[in-house]
């Protein structure tokens, strides 16, 4: 960065940014194919109507002298320089790019060209991203609902965490969209997409743990509201220990000094935040509003009976009780194989060909090495900075003599003098491709070979940077280094002291922690066999190790925490050995299916056309599977009978305690619910009920995202979306007064827990006042007809 600096500051003209249209003639006489072709479109691009931005245009007709770069060794391909003025996020900027593709390729007859550089880059990157969030949402949407339908065989139950996960999206990219404009957060478009699989998936793992506790509960206690504070009780703790692990692990990636590892957490700390508040306060208080028939059309009994574990999880427990030892060592070595896939682990830098998706700067590249060296899509600049003037010295150019001869340097351009006199610039071109490995380690020796050139050139005390691509990509990969070893620390830290409080053991996080730890490496080394070895990925995108891990390890942390939460709790009536076995029949399904969603989700990514994106979402669909699967229902609980008494040392199981059903106290709800006045019970109800209808519209702000993408039934979604949310918000606000009034304001938890669900809409509402006053949404248009006078 500060060599780009000095370019900018020494050299004029050099802000503007360059697309650069690859030449190839055809024919028997290429060369003058693409001399003719070159010609043509120089000519359209330096006329009057040439698109806007265009600042200029560099090529062997505009300079013959730079024919020694701009033209291929056997004269058959060219290369046409186009700095463009403007920011390349602009929308204007990117339809400047393609006029110039356009024109490129009208005016180019046979030849075959494209349009590639840092513009082009922009332009495509742009286009790629854009087109996925849609599918994106309605793929996670739709397979979510499949799943759920499948696992609770009731619509109306199944549409329970959708709802919430709607609610907590709403709320979570509203208050986003505040910090983010006040500057204290930034959201990209990567960060946005894992945003919307994350809510889906941990919205609904939560929405699983409580409803499955509650259809438990229902065994032993008819009343469902007495059933539902139960429920809630006995898996706040589990709950709030997963969601505090992942809001922990987000966070420790503001240690990171890359702004892409360190502004990647925040925004999805705060969407599990909300997630966990939706899931304790509306999650409970609708599935109480729909009452029995939250389970049709299999009814209460059907539901309850489920919960007791299905028969393949008696079966698995039978067999880790009776052969631990085997169970751990299958399991452990099947991860020791899966791991060794990262033999042929390596990181790439390459944008472009992270783009699962043809592009039309991909093929410009390709259209570059092969024509002019690989080097040449994205030359090194060396900038030596000396105490004394150098106009007059012979030291400029033995430095560049000197440079030609360095390790893996395929050229060198004529050295140029900055404004100050004191500060050269060498364009080097290195013989290997910019974006690999070996070019990366390349950019130290060179700094070194250019400092001995400078010195025994009689420069003294001179400062050398490099710059361009390549060394932005070294010290790019230099800092995640760095940031990636202290976050591994930081999160290993994290996960260890949240198990320590919940289990109040020390032995027992630090073999979770190792199983987590395995099964990290054998999730990466199954991603790189697959998407490396497999399908010919350059090599794992350079922050996707740090996510994989991150996320890998924050959210299976979760499946432990469920089970081991569990078995604390049943050794409270039984010994260790059939605690165990206890917790693993009666979590089993409920884990399975929550694993099974949230790597159903995270799978949803691979359709995206990012290289990052599909290794990120195959590696955490794959790992949640290996958590889900084989540690969590295998491993962990033949550790655990291994261990038996010692399991969650220093503690010590007590003498069980036949467990005796001892009466509930009597629902929160019942005073004020025997001294409202009659009729009150139905304005409660009806009271809840419009809080749903206001969450149903939040969910209907998904249908309006995809309206909008038609221009024909834009206005007509919008209208409609503010119709309800409007109508929804006024008979809600009246009736939380007038329930409050009826009740004289003694709220059970029950109630609270629906009140609680009007924070939300004060909160768009909130929002979009303060958007019109500041004038981030426009005020609707006045009247333009005048008014006659009375």
């Amino acid at each position: 960065m500060k060599a780009r600096d000095l370019v900018r500051a020494q050299l004029p003209g050099q802000d503007a940014t360059p697309a650069i249209i690859v030449v190839r003639g055809k024919g028997t006489d290429a060369a003058k194919s693409a001399t003719q072709s070159v010609a043509a479109i120089t000519s359209a691009l330096s006329g009057t109507s040439r698109p806007d931005h265009v600042v200029s245009v560099v090529s062997t007709v505009t300079a013959p002298d730079a024919a020694a770069e701009l033209v291929s060794q056997d004269r058959g391909a060219q290369l046409v320089i186009v700095p463009m003025e403007g920011s390349p996020s602009d929308e204007s900027f990117q339809n400047a790019v393609d006029e110039v593709r356009a024109l490129a390729s009208d005016r180019a007859g046979p030849a075959d060209v494209a349009v590639t550089g840092p513009a082009g880059i922009a332009t495509d990157t742009v286009k790629v991203f854009s087109g996925g969030d849609k599918v994106l949402l309605l793929a996670t949407v739709v397979l979510v609902l499949i799943i759920l339908l499948a696992i609770y065989r009731s619509p109306l139950m199944a549409l329970v965490p959708l709802l919430a996960v709607g609610v907590a999206m709403r709320v979570a990219e509203t208050l986003g969209a505040i910090l983010a404009d006040a500057g204290v957060i930034t959201v990209s478009s990567q960060t946005a997409s894992i945003m919307t699989v994350l809510l889906f998936g941990v919205g609904t793992d939560y929405a699983l743990i409580i409803t499955a506790r509650y259809r438990e509960t229902l065994l032993d206690e008819p009343d469902r509201a007495r059933a539902m504070q139960a429920a809630v009780r006995r898996t706040a703790e589990s709950v709030l220990a997963s969601a505090s692990t992942i809001v922990l692990a987000m966070f420790a990636l503001l240690v990171a000094v890359s702004p892409a590892l360190h502004g990647f957490g925040p925004y999805l700390a705060l969407g599990v935040a909300v997630m966990a508040l939706v899931a304790f306060t509306f999650i409970p208080a609708l599935v109480l509003l729909l009452g029995r028939s939250v389970f049709w059309p299999g009814g209460v009994d059907k539901a309850a009976e489920r919960s007791r574990g299905a028969g393949i999880w008696h079966r698995i427990a039978a067999l880790v009780a009776r052969a631990p030892v085997k169970v751990a060592s299958a399991v452990i070595a099947l991860l020791v194989v899966l791991s060794a896939g990262l033999l042929g682990y390596q990181e790439s830098f390459n944008t472009l060909s992270g783009f699962r998706a043809a592009t039309e700067s991909e093929h410009g590249q390709h259209l570059i090495q092969e024509e002019f060296g690989p080097g040449e899509i994205a030359p090194s600049t060396v900038v030596v900075h000396s105490q004394d003037n150098l106009r007059s010295s012979p030291a400029p150019a033995d430095i560049a003599t000197a440079l030609t001869d360095a390790d893996h340097v395929s050229r060198v351009a004529d050295p140029r003098m900055g404004k100050d006199g004191k500060t050269v610039f060498y364009d080097v071109i290195l013989d290997l491709d910019p974006y690999s490995s070996k070019a990366l380690d390349a950019i130290g020796p060179l700094k070194q070979a250019t400092q001995s050139a400078a010195q025994a050139a009689g420069v003294q005390d001179a400062t050398v940077l490099i710059g361009g691509e390549t060394a932005q990509n070294a010290d790019i990969r230099s800092a995640l280094d760095r940031d990636t070893t202290l976050i591994v620390l930081l999160v290993l830290a994290i996960v260890t002291v949240v198990l320590v409080l919940l289990l109040r053991s020390l032995l027992a996080p630090l073999y979770l922690v190792a199983t987590l730890i395995l099964s990290f490496l054998a999730t990466l080394g199954a991603t790189t066999f697959f998407t490396v070895t497999v399908l010919g990925d350059d090599g794992i995108g350079n922050r996707v190790t740090a996510y994989i891990f991150v996320f890998l390890v924050a959210l299976g942390v979760d499946y432990n925490i469920f089970i081991m939460s569990r078995f604390k709790q049943e050794l409270r009536t039984q010994p260790p050995a059939k605690a165990i076995t206890a917790a693993l029949t009666r979590t089993g399904g409920v884990i399975s299916s929550a694993g099974l969603i949230l790597a159903a989700t995270f799978a949803v990514l691979m359709t995206q056309p990012i290289r990052e994106l599909f290794q990120f979402g195959f590696a955490m669909a794959f790992g949640i599977l290996l958590d889900t699967f084989l540690i969590r229902p295998l491993l962990v609980p033949a550790i655990v009978r291994l261990l038996g008494d010692r399991a969650l040392w220093p503690a010590r199981p007590g003498t069980p305690t036949p467990s005796t059903p001892t009466p509930e106290p009597p629902s929160a709800d019942a005073p004020a619910a025997q001294a409202a006045e009659p009729g009150s019970g139905r304005l409660l109800r009806a009271f809840t009920w419009i809080a749903v209808i206001e969450a149903c519209t939040w969910a209907g702000l998904l249908v309006g995202m995809c309206l909008k993408y038609i221009p024909e039934t834009t206005e007509l979604g919008v209208r409609i979306f503010g119709t309800l949310h409007g109508a929804a918000f006024i008979a809600y606000v009246f009736l939380t007064v007038l329930a409050a009034i009826r009740l004289k304001w003694r709220l059970g938890r029950t109630t609270i827990f629906a009140l609680l669900a009007a924070v939300p809409p004060f909160t768009t509402i909130a929002f979009e006042i303060w958007a019109r006053r500041t004038g981030r949404l426009p005020q609707p248009a006045a009247d333009p007809s005048p008014t006659p006078a009375l």
